[in-house]
């Protein structure tokens, strides 16, 4: 980050108010699962690194379980419900009602929606940084859209006038002329000053489909004489928001080569990192070696030196140090120190084997033995 960052105070909100749509599922959008946990936590998680004196979620569909999932999380100080589902533009307003209270007109805003879980902290640092030394009213986060699959599900970013700042924001079916060669795609993620966001929210226009978008306040800081810049992620596919389950997909596949790389530079050995499955939550020591078709769920913790598959599963399971595990399934187990587990072993819920322990194949003790 550079020194601009810290130059004036910074607010988050996080809109996490939308339906899950072409998801077609009953979770709430913001909930569904990546690598065992939500993909608003991964969101809250990049956050963090700006440091900011209030991040602010709005919730809407599912407003309840969203609660849960996000209160007494770090950073999150507020949340706060969108009654008005009318556009993204209504939950930025939900959002800048907590702050009414200490409203500081030199505080930069940053929004950023729930459904972005690949985007990296650096990638928000240099949106601030962007945002404050270009002297920008507001400053979106841009994206090559030939990176992305197609253009035409993305808005494209219209430039012009003064130093090519934006004009608009539009879909592709609004383009008109040389404007349908724009690559340059919108996403969702901004940093605005807060002092005219609110003004400039309120008299943007409607679309076509009597929403207000976020977008929408381009052209109303250009007709006052603001300038609009943007910001460029290294990885388009990073910044761009998860609509359905191909793109959850897609998404999941990333986080895990990201966790998998993490591990290997933290002492772990993996014979096939394509085939090993490890969740965020799980807790790994030195020295694990994990063979193929591995996967380790929930609250799993591995102590030093144990080697666990392959095709084995463990959930919830905790494996002392010097084991040995193969082709087991185990959930909300404790296996001790030096055991020898399997092959084909099956640990029901409540299982625990004692150090030293050696299964045998086809091993099922009941619940609570060993």
């Amino acid at each position: 980050m550079g020194d601009e960052l810290g130059a004036r105070p910074l607010n988050v909100v996080v809109l996490a108010a939308e339906e899950s749509g072409q998801m077609r599922s009953r979770r709430p959008k913001p909930l569904h699962r990546l690598c065992g946990r939500p993909m608003v936590r991964y969101v809250l998680d990049a956050i963090e690194s700006l440091s900011p004196n209030r991040v602010v979620v709005v919730v809407g569909n599912g407003a309840e379980r969203v609660t849960r999932a996000v209160a007494g999380t770090k950073p999150v100080t507020d949340i706060v419900e969108q009654i008005r589902h009318s556009g993204n533009a209504a939950g930025v307003l939900a959002g800048l009602s907590v702050m009414d209270d200490d409203f500081d007109t030199d505080a930069d805003l940053v929004i950023v929606p729930a459904d972005v879980p690949l985007v990296r902290p650096a990638d928000l640092e240099m949106l601030v940084d962007v945002h404050r030394s270009s002297g920008s009213a507001a400053t979106v986060m841009a994206a090559d859209g030939r990176d992305l699959g197609g253009l035409a599900s993305h808005s494209r970013v219209v430039r012009g006038g003064r130093e090519e700042s934006i004009q608009r924001v539009t879909d592709a079916a609004d383009l008109v002329g040389d404007e349908r060669l724009i690559t340059e795609v919108a996403t969702g993620i901004w940093c605005v000053r807060q002092s005219i966001l609110a003004a400039a929210l309120r008299r943007a226009r409607a679309d076509h489909t009597g929403e207000v978008a976020i977008s929408g306040i381009i052209e109303v800081l250009a007709a006052t004489g603001y300038t609009v810049h943007a910001s460029h992620s290294t990885n388009s596919a990073d910044v761009v928001g998860i609509n359905n389950r191909v793109e959850l997909a897609d998404a999941e596949a990333e986080l895990r080569r990201r966790t998998n790389r993490a591990w290997l530079e933290r002492g772990v050995t993996m014979l096939d990192p394509a085939r090993t499955y490890i969740d965020a939550t799980v807790e790994l020591a030195p020295d694990v070696t994990l063979y193929p078709g591995v996967i380790l769920q929930g609250d799993t913790v591995v102590g030093e030196g144990s080697e666990i598959g392959p095709d084995t599963r463990l959930v919830d399971t905790r494996v002392g140090p010097g084991c040995r595990v193969e082709k087991t399934m185990a959930e909300h187990s404790v296996i001790g120190p030096d055991c020898h587990v399997g092959p084909f072993a099956v640990l029901g819920k409540g299982s625990e084997l004692t150090a030293a322990t050696v299964t045998g194949p086809f091993y099922a003790p009941s619940p609570g033995g060993n």
